[in-house]
């Protein structure tokens, strides 16, 4: 099955992934009285009395915005918003399914950062939070922060921090396998746009060991002039020894390669420079840095990607529906770091010992286990960082 062209006609089948159903029926003149004009009104007022009550008596507190500008989709690049938009329901969808979320799409006809910032956040006041998707590097580190600083309410790119999220995890579970500790690893994240420096910073957060980024130039280190600010930024915090030269390069003698970029970029040879038991998460999709079978026969001993036909899926599905669901339930202010982390040990956590192998280092993205596991330590976190407010 050719499982593009058979999406291709499902989409024409489905007309939309999604739907509004409502949560109560009006069938009477007292169903209509009391759901709208004039008993709405009442709830109204209460709001406007007491703010905070429009969780209480809206669908506000499970309600996330899911919001691109369409520039960064998929492996498709700049398509536009409306070409971003089956994308969108699709991840409106996943919110649904695996969180009992519910999540609307939103595509901003714009590549202004003030246009868009400003947009997010006048419409801010009618969810409970914020997931930014496919949005270009540099661009949406900007957007994110700002947008951060203004709404009251979760504010989260998936791309960056579901992505950062769902490899730790692999990557606690790749250190057990192959007997290896936290903090002596060699991580070479090859990919230093928006995914790549979030996993990046995430990994230095869990003290995971050395860091180091690679573009298109080789090794981001400290004093490269090429690099644009976030890069820079990221070359005083990784990279110990200040290491150049091309990914081949620094790849010698690393006992983690972590992809985030394109197809093809590392060979048989490169894996085999690698130390004993080498932990290869090659994620460019729909085709790897390196195919499995080709990472397997230079020495990898934990190989994954973000496809479904392999094992090892490493895919965002495993973190944002749970990460939300457990800041909605709380109604958290913000997803701050340590949000993220309890994410990652508690997607790390839903496999057993038993379970564990050099082929399962990750849930499967449909695990029933996961969403709810990582809800729970996502609100537990948020209560120990005092950023819930129910």
């Amino acid at each position: 099955m050719d499982i593009r062209q058979e999406s291709l006609k499902k989409h024409y089948e489905w007309k939309g992934k999604i739907e509004v159903t409502s949560r109560t029926k009006v069938r009477t003149s007292e169903d209509l009285s009391l759901a709208y004009t004039p008993g709405v009104a009442q709830p109204c007022v209460e709001i406007h009395e007491h703010p905070e009550k429009v969780y209480e008596l809206t669908r506000r507190g499970n309600l996330v915005a899911v919001i691109t500008d369409g520039t960064a989709v998929l492996g498709l690049g700049d398509i536009g918003p409306e070409a971003a938009m089956p994308v969108m329901e699709g991840k409106c969808l996943l919110f649904k399914e695996f969180a009992g979320v519910d999540a609307f799409p939103i595509c901003v006809d714009s590549k202004d950062t003030d246009e868009i910032v400003k947009t997010v956040a006048l419409i801010s006041k009618s969810f409970g939070g914020i997931n930014l998707e496919d949005i270009a590097a540099p661009r949406c580190f900007e957007i994110e922060r700002r947008l951060k600083e203004i709404c009251d309410v979760p504010v989260f790119h998936d791309d960056q921090h579901g992505t950062a999220v769902v490899v730790a995890s692999a990557l606690i579970n790749a250190f057990a396998v192959t007997g290896r500790k936290a903090g002596d690893a060699k991580i070479i994240i090859n990919g230093a746009g928006a995914a790549g420096i979030s996993i990046a910073k995430l990994l230095i957060s869990m003290n995971m060991g050395n860091i180091i980024l690679c573009d298109i130039n080789g090794a981001v280190y400290r004093g490269d002039e090429r690099l644009n600010d976030a890069q820079k930024a990221m070359a005083e915090i990784t990279n110990r020894d200040n290491e150049q030269g091309a990914l081949a390069d620094v790849l010698k003698g690393a006992d983690v390669f972590i992809g985030v970029s394109r197809p093809h970029l590392v060979t048989r040879e490169m894996v085999a420079s690698m130390n004993d038991k080498a932990i290869v998460f090659a994620m460019a999709n729909p085709t790897p840095e390196i195919m499995p079978d080709e990472a397997k026969a230079g020495g990898a001993y934990v190989v994954g990607t973000g496809r479904s036909d392999f094992p090892n899926q490493i895919n965002n599905v495993l973190a944002f529906p749970g990460i939300f669901k457990g800041a909605l339930a709380c109604r958290a202010r913000d997803i701050d770091e340590s949000m993220k982390i309890a994410a990652a040990y508690a997607i790390a956590g839903v496999l057993s010992k038993e379970e564990l192998g050099p082929d399962c280092v990750i849930p499967n993205p449909l695990d029933p286990r996961v969403a709810q596991q990582v809800a729970s330590a996502v609100e537990q976190a948020a209560r120990k960082a005092g950023l819930a407010r129910a």
